[in-house]
């Protein structure tokens, strides 16, 4: 019963500091989403789906103040032709940002979207309540009730480049929400990107309705202001021989959560989800997946590396939940960690649940230190070795990277896991 009363108490008084948007079509989906939030309270340590990364500072009323990295290092994607669309601590940056016009794909910013009637008014917070089962996700609800902006993004056709949203963090206490809904119909695709620090303390979801025979690829960068912290979620719907790839890659970071809950509910459909992630000093990385199988013949993978070092903390749980009729379902998880000495640690928890009888699911989850003979073939060979490490660091990520669909995306982010690596070694 204390447990119970401190955390509503917690979550009135994270209540008291926001402001839910009022008017327009948003206005059903964001009362219910509170509703369930005060309901379930806001996560605690105590949690089964918390206990290995503390909520504390993602819930609590008060932003710590942190540090703004200040770099002339060149931002992720920019030499790729796409679509940008800029958000500075939260807030949509008209200047920075390109015409939000393109072939095969509308796109409109959440706060300007107000009218009663709206193709979105049916999905947002519709898969984000769908994911509350069986596990809660009150940060998540959280969001949906009181975000403050994000796209509507609505592809009828096969556009020509990506979009490209730009997370910007100026402000040392910032704190944004940010949610957005994509909906992909009927044999469309499109190429979302995400990349930049956003806010001192950042709050975003995406929900991804993807129809019969759709594409939707992800690619996203968490990164350079290292004091920062997030948590994130994204929700997705998949129909009949559809896709769904997504990935992540994570440098820095004082704590960072990325929560991903797809249901697969139409045959022969396919969802990828990846993750690489970098680590060192007070490094907190968690990855927490669902998977749910609930159509025939359908494929999901789920790969995800961690490098670890002086003392940093990747936490992985995943699982996969195969119901009944789900038959002839391909569900495969791995979960790595490369240890690059005695003091980090990899938190894995690994999951299957089936009631299928004609499957295939497997999963494997481990952690270790660099292989000594490797590396010993590779000094041997003159390779000093601070470079042999790095060699043989960026081949135990290759399988994460290599889940991009795009060459010339993966490309790069081999290239910033190579200069993040040189960085340290210098």
């Amino acid at each position: 019963m204390a447990v119970a009363q401190t955390n509503m108490d917690e979550t009135t008084e994270r209540l008291k500091s926001l402001a839910m948007p009022q008017g327009g079509w948003s206005t059903a989906g964001r009362e219910d989403a509170l509703s369930r939030l005060i309901t379930m309270g806001l996560p605690q340590r105590r949690d089964e789906y918390w206990k290995y990364t503390r909520p504390d500072t993602l819930v609590q009323d008060t932003v710590i103040e942190v540090s703004v990295l200040e770099t002339d290092e060149e931002a992720v994607f920019k030499t790729v032709d796409s679509l940008k669309i800029v958000f500075v601590d939260g807030v949509f940056d008209a200047n920075a940002s390109d015409d939000l016009s393109l072939e095969g794909v509308t796109i409109e910013r959440l706060s300007e979207a107000g009218s009663d009637i709206h193709w979105a008014q049916g999905l947002y917070g519709a898969l984000e309540t769908g994911g509350q089962t069986p596990v809660q996700r009150p940060l998540a609800a959280l969001n949906t009730a009181f975000a403050t902006d994000g796209v509507l993004i609505h592809v009828t056709g096969k556009p020509s480049k990506p979009i490209n949203m730009i997370y910007t963090h100026v402000a040392k206490t910032s704190d944004a929400i940010l949610h957005h809904v994509v909906k992909v119909d009927a044999d469309a695709q499109v190429t979302v990107l995400e990349n930049g620090p956003a806010a001192a303390r950042f709050n975003k979801c995406i929900e991804v309705d993807i129809a019969d025979g759709a594409k939707f690829h992800h690619v996203r960068t968490q990164g350079r202001d290292h004091e920062r912290r997030a948590v994130t979620h994204m929700f997705a719907r998949l129909g009949e021989e559809s896709t769904f790839k997504s990935f992540t890659l994570t440098a820095n970071g004082v704590l960072t959560r990325n929560e991903c809950v797809i249901e697969l509910t139409g045959d022969n459909a396919h969802a990828t989800v990846a993750g690489a992630a970098l680590g060192d000093g007070d490094f907190h990385h968690d990855d927490t997946v669902f998977i749910t199988h609930d159509a025939v013949n359908c494929e999901s993978r789920q790969v995800f590396k961690k490098v670890l070092r002086n003392g940093a903390t990747g936490v992985f749980q995943g699982k996969i939940l195969v119901k009944a009729g789900a038959q002839k379902t391909d569900g495969y998880q791995i979960s790595q960690a490369l240890l690059l000495d005695g003091d980090s640690q990899f938190l894995a928890k690994p999951e299957l649940e089936i009631y299928a009888d004609d499957v295939a699911c497997s999963h494997g989850s481990t952690s270790g230190a660099i292989d000594e003979d490797a590396l010993f073939y590779l000094r041997s060979r003159g390779v000093p070795q601070g470079e042999a490490t790095d060699m043989l660091t960026l081949s135990f990520l290759a399988e994460a990277v290599e889940e991009i669909e795009d060459a010339g995306l993966a490309e790069e982010i081999n290239e910033r896991l190579a200069a993040w690596l040189a960085r340290r070694r210098s």
